[in-house]
């Protein structure tokens, strides 16, 4: 499958949070607590401003987008990576990764930090993330993992 990688645009905030609430509420694990806060699932208009967001398209369709945010000059926290649940598993995920690691090199960001959920974990593990310990969310326990980015 072909993707294409771009910057996500303004405008584009209220459909990239649909695209977010739809793949968050297809684990039935966060269903409940996302119905019970919905206000949970948001994308700050700042970050699409500050060209945080990546956009994943398949013949002009929006596929998924991942949000990275710098946190020290060598560190980036991967904020959110979110894929259209019909598309999952077909290697969207996998190319906004790629993407942001590719940025990330060339920023001179020498780690990628996540906080992935139960959901996620073996997805991150495949990427290459290490686990470095549990930490305590507002849904509960997720495990924080780190992707060290070779030169």
């Amino acid at each position: 499958m072909s993707f294409t990688i771009r910057y996500g645009k303004t405008a584009e905030g209220a459909t990239l949070v649909e695209l977010q609430r739809r793949a968050s509420l297809q684990w039935e694990s966060d269903r409940a607590a996302l119905l019970a806060h919905p206000e949970v699932i948001q994308l700050p208009a700042s970050q699409l401003e500050e060209q945080r967001v990546r956009v994943a398209e398949i013949t002009g369709r929006l596929a998924g987008f991942s949000v990275v945010i710098p946190t020290t000059a060598i560190c980036s926290e991967l904020d959110g990576l979110f894929v259209e649940p019909e598309l999952s598993a077909r290697g969207v995920g996998r190319a906004l990764m790629t993407d942001a690691i590719q940025l990330a090199r060339d920023q001179g960001v020498r780690v990628i930090e996540v906080t992935a959920n139960v959901n996620a974990e073996r997805f991150y593990k495949k990427l290459g993330f290490i686990p470095s310990g549990e930490v305590q969310t507002s849904f509960g326990p997720a495990i924080r993992m780190y992707l060290p980015i070779p030169r």
